[in-house]
């Protein structure tokens, strides 16, 4: 059996959605969205790759370029590797540490975790999308330090949010 540790927590992978995992996405709505059960574990169970640290410390959903996820920001990927003639990538859909579990390391974990698992799919390239306005300074820190750099940046839910759309070369 593996044991977790602060400098190497346990990674669950996620085949469904729990209440205390809503939970944390819900207390984190205006960077993810709210969802409800039903909707949580629709994505969860969609996804390419979802994995949590501890009951909720930590969650990760991502998707790859095959799946049904209609979202505004994956379809903004979709089009963006079509031009580029490029037919795989990942896209981080969400991503989020819990208060009381911040700077442990957890969503740095994740990624990392998430990234050996896009290569061994034959992934070399993994997106996201992080807010402009509302501004989440934290997040943009966070994703330079993994590589990410800047490919787009558009205005959705109806002028609500302006996002930057974020590349990472695996």
């Amino acid at each position: 059996m593996t044991t977790a540790s602060p400098s190497h927590p346990y990674i669950r992978r996620l085949y469904s959605a729990t209440e205390p995992l809503l939970a944390l996405n819900n207390d984190h709505a205006i960077e993810l969205s709210a969802l409800t059960l039903t909707e949580f574990d629709k994505l969860i169970r969609e996804s390419f790759y979802a994995a949590t640290i501890s009951e909720a410390d930590a969650l990760i959903i991502a998707f790859d370029q095959s799946s049904r996820y209609d979202h505004t920001n994956f379809l903004w990927f979709r089009a963006y590797f079509e031009k580029e003639r490029h037919d795989k990538f990942v896209y981080v859909d969400r991503v989020v540490t819990s208060a009381g579990a911040r700077g442990k390391g957890y969503a740095r974990t994740l990624y990392m975790n998430l990234f050996e698992h896009a290569k061994d799919a034959g992934h070399d390239r993994v997106v996201c999308e992080v807010n402009l306005d509302p501004p989440n300074p934290v997040s943009d820190a966070f994703h330079a330090s993994l590589d990410f750099s800047e490919v787009g940046r558009a205005v959705i839910h109806n002028g609500a949010k302006t996002v930057r759309y974020l590349l990472c070369h695996l």
